[in-house]
């Protein structure tokens, strides 16, 4: 049923929750809504004697509500769609009380919840739903005055038809509370959870400062190890592939040259994790230096995208990348932003296999600024719960097996998170065993280089520039 509504849902309201869950409801309500009216409508079909332009209308009104999550998809618009499902709610009230029953008719009800729907859904803009509100009102008003209510079936046959109609009533106006009640329970809960984060935050601060001491002097003393290690790690890999040509070219036997090859891999392996080390120590001890330039985020997602396509193909997966709307430039360092892609759908790569991995990029104004915001899912092995509090941490990774059966470091992840603090914005995930994972990063269009990272460069050379692919 959920796959079914979210197919009338357009891919923008799939980012945001709270979005996502209005536009799932206003499906809801618009395909099941209309059942609770067709008795309605049967009950006049069945009392009016002479069935007429009025009772069909009605009909007819009730049957366009099942037309608008079609709406909803095309358009992509939910405050256009609820804007007309308002207007259409209020205009069938009207229309049945103005034939059926005047200011005494079971059709009334529905005026109010028309209203009540329209400041619903339509919260940013009173002043469009109150006026369209006295728009119906006045025109209700005026053909009273002019025509008075015409008597089709009497009152009295019309009270059972307005049980019914409140009845319906009642039971759509109780959903739509236990939906708003369910947004405001959340929003408590929230606001809970952020004042108890706040507490804790205000009593670790202490501890954190000294805590921050100790390992701002591990992370020099780990930058200068790493250093003196690449050097003698080059060496080691350089002349196992020379000798490796060597052995080739002598037509050694093949015993050792697979000893050579190991000791290769090995030292290559060791390399990398010498050099993760040193990224990490670089972001810890702030020397890591940013040189923020203007870019094209397409550019940037299709290159990210063409790098890593390789990686997932190995594993019989399929990568795609989708934009969602005008992405446009962005300030920022384009070596670090991509840095943070490809480790991301390099684990991706890692851990699907025969599956598939997205990267989806979409742009959010916001007034104090854009943000862009792209999404890496897979439906790779996913991570269980108590795994994700230890995916950001330094060699942390989701189980203790995950390193011997898909090998890694452990860093990548810890320095990705590093890189989108430092300019300026966030990684998240939500992940089902099984299922995959979705990885979230959201960076500012203009990177904030803040006072805690003031050390790094954060120079325009000249006017910026939009690189091109």
């Amino acid at each position: 049923m959920m796959k079914f509504i979210d197919w009338f849902l357009p891919d923008a309201a799939k980012f945001d929750r709270a979005e996502q869950g209005l536009a799932r409801n206003f499906v809801f309500t618009h395909l099941f809504g209309p059942l609770l009216s067709q008795p309605i409508g049967v009950f006049l079909y069945l009392t009016d004697p002479d069935p007429g332009l009025a009772c069909w209308t009605i009909i007819v009104c009730t049957w366009l509500f099942w037309l608008l999550p079609f709406v909803l998809k095309l358009t992509k618009r939910l405050q256009l769609a609820a804007l007309i499902s308002v207007e259409l709610l209020a205009f069938t009230a009207l229309f049945g009380a103005f034939h059926y029953g005047g200011v005494s008719s079971p059709f009334l009800p529905w005026l109010i919840i028309s209203l009540l729907l329209g400041f619903f859904y339509l919260h940013d803009r009173p002043l469009l739903v109150l006026g369209l509100f006295a728009a119906n009102i006045l025109t209700f008003s005026a053909a009273y005055m002019i025509y008075g209510f015409p008597t089709i079936v009497p009152l009295d046959k019309l009270q059972k038809v307005g049980w019914i109609s409140i009845l319906a009533a009642a039971v759509y106006m109780s959903w739509m509370a236990a939906y708003y009640a369910s947004i405001t329970s959340k929003r408590s809960e929230i606001e809970r959870e952020t004042e108890r984060h706040r507490e804790t935050a205000r009593r670790l601060q202490a501890a954190k400062e000294a805590a921050d001491e100790a390992t701002h002097l591990k992370s020099i003393f780990v930058a200068k190890m790493s250093h003196e290690l690449r050097t003698p790690l080059n060496a080691v890999i350089g002349y196992s592939e020379m000798l490796l040509e060597s052995f080739e070219d002598q037509g050694r036997s093949q015993s050792k040259i697979a000893d050579l090859q190991r000791i290769n891999a090995a030292g290559k392996h060791l390399l990398a994790l010498v050099a993760d080390v040193l990224d990490l120590s670089r972001i810890e001890t702030q020397s890591d230096k940013f040189k923020i330039t203007s870019f094209d985020v397409d550019w940037l997602a299709e290159d990210a995208v063409s790098t890593a396509k390789h990686l997932v193909e190995e594993n019989g997966s399929k990568l795609t990348l989708t934009c969602i709307g005008k992405l446009g430039a962005m300030q920022s360092d384009p070596t670090k932003v991509r840095q943070v892609l490809l480790n991301l759908l390099g684990n991706a790569a890692k851990f699907t296999a025969n599956g598939s991995v997205t990267l989806a990029v979409r742009r959010e104004a916001k007034p104090g600024g854009d943000w862009i915001e792209f999404q890496v899912r897979d439906t790779g092995i996913g991570i269980a719960p108590e795994g994700l509090a230890r995916l950001f941490q330094n060699f942390g990774q989701a189980t203790a097996g995950i390193a011997g059966q898909f090998g890694g470091t452990g860093l990548g992840l810890s320095i990705s998170q590093k890189l989108c603090v430092l300019m300026g914005g966030s990684i998240s995930v939500t992940s089902e065993l099984g299922k995959g994972s979705c990885f979230i990063v959201r960076l500012p269009a203009i990177a904030r280089i803040t006072g805690e990272t003031r050390q790094t460069e954060a120079a325009l050379d000249g006017p910026p520039k939009v690189a091109a692919a």
